[in-house]
């Protein structure tokens, strides 16, 4: 049976404010934690490996003790936004956004880059648009997006430790805020699948489900490979008004808190995360067309991936 794309059950925008950090220790991934301190190995198997193992214990139960102490001091903030709009793609690697289920009226174009590399024949170049319905589909279809933080108030801690010279703490601190910033966009991701877009209500995973990606849909996020234009990351804010749970965007467009997440939900159950790769000038020139941008300023945002 083909897929048939699934309207929000809680339509409109939807903020939730101070998550509780408890419940959101129990969605984090400690394994990128272990890599940021430059161990290599998975948790939990880490923590006996032969190498790290004692190294890593003893950094785990330092890290559970502050996040302890910061759970029952309150002085961390989580909090997040999104919302899922009536969606259609269009001229191929663009998708349209409305302001309602007429989609009569465009509220936002997104735009996307196609992956230029050679392939086997068999094997389609992927475009993020690829995974919602083509306009003149007569298909009606819905695409997400979100902001989550864990960043409100970790200045300020740290400073505290740095005013101690405890600059292990400080660091460990952020190590954390990271972590349950991670943990949030995991955290809603499952919520908006299961509640508020709801297209898989009955879905029940564990934490290592969740860490292995095993849901239907992805949250791919602007400057990562499958959408490598940070530039997106304005549409986005505009869209959700990031500001109001605390997340503004840097001249560089970077987030900060340096603790946050932002991306777009994909529901279709065959969207995948994938590498755009390098592309050529031809594709930049037809990038900027459609972006209304020069073709010096999408270089300058693209830079990492040209082939020139």
């Amino acid at each position: 049976m083909s897929y048939r794309p699934q309207a929000p059950q809680k339509p409109g925008r939807h903020i939730f404010k101070d998550i509780s950090l408890r419940e959101l220790s129990n969605y984090i991934d400690w394994t990128p934690f272990f890599i940021s301190w430059e161990m290599k190995g998975s948790y939990p198997g880490i923590l006996d490996d032969v190498v790290y193992g004692k190294e890593a214990t003893n950094l785990f139960n330092d890290a559970h003790a502050i996040l302890d102490r910061i759970i029952e001091s309150g002085t961390l903030h989580a909090h997040a936004i999104c919302q899922v709009f009536p969606a259609q793609s269009v001229n191929d690697d663009d998708v349209e956004l409305y302001t309602d289920d007429s989609r009569k009226q465009v509220l936002a174009t997104l735009h996307f880059l196609r992956q230029q590399s050679q392939k086997a024949s068999t094997l389609p170049n992927i475009c993020l648009s690829d995974f919602i319905a083509p306009k003149d589909s007569g298909i009606a279809d819905y695409m997400g997006a979100f902001i989550v933080t864990a960043g409100i108030g970790c200045d300020a801690i740290c400073k505290e430790y740095e005013s101690q010279h405890d600059e292990y703490s400080s660091i460990m601190v952020k190590a954390i805020a990271d972590r349950l910033a991670e943990a949030s966009a995991e955290y809603l991701h499952q919520k908006v699948r299961k509640e508020i877009w709801g297209y898989i209500a009955d879905e029940t995973l564990e934490n290592t489900d969740l860490i292995a990606e095993k849901y239907q849909g992805i949250r791919p996020a602007p400057g990562y490979p499958a959408c490598p234009d940070h530039t997106e990351k304005l549409t986005l804010f505009s869209l959700l008004n990031g500001e109001e749970i605390g997340v503004s965007l840097t001249e560089s467009l970077a987030m900060m808190p340096a603790a946050s997440v932002c991306g777009w939900y994909f529901a279709h159950p065959k969207a995948q995360y994938f590498t755009v790769g390098k592309i050529e000038k031809d594709q930049v020139r037809e990038y900027a067309q459609r972006k209304n941008m020069s073709i010096e300023e999408c270089e300058r945002w693209l830079a990492p991936i040209l082939t020139y």
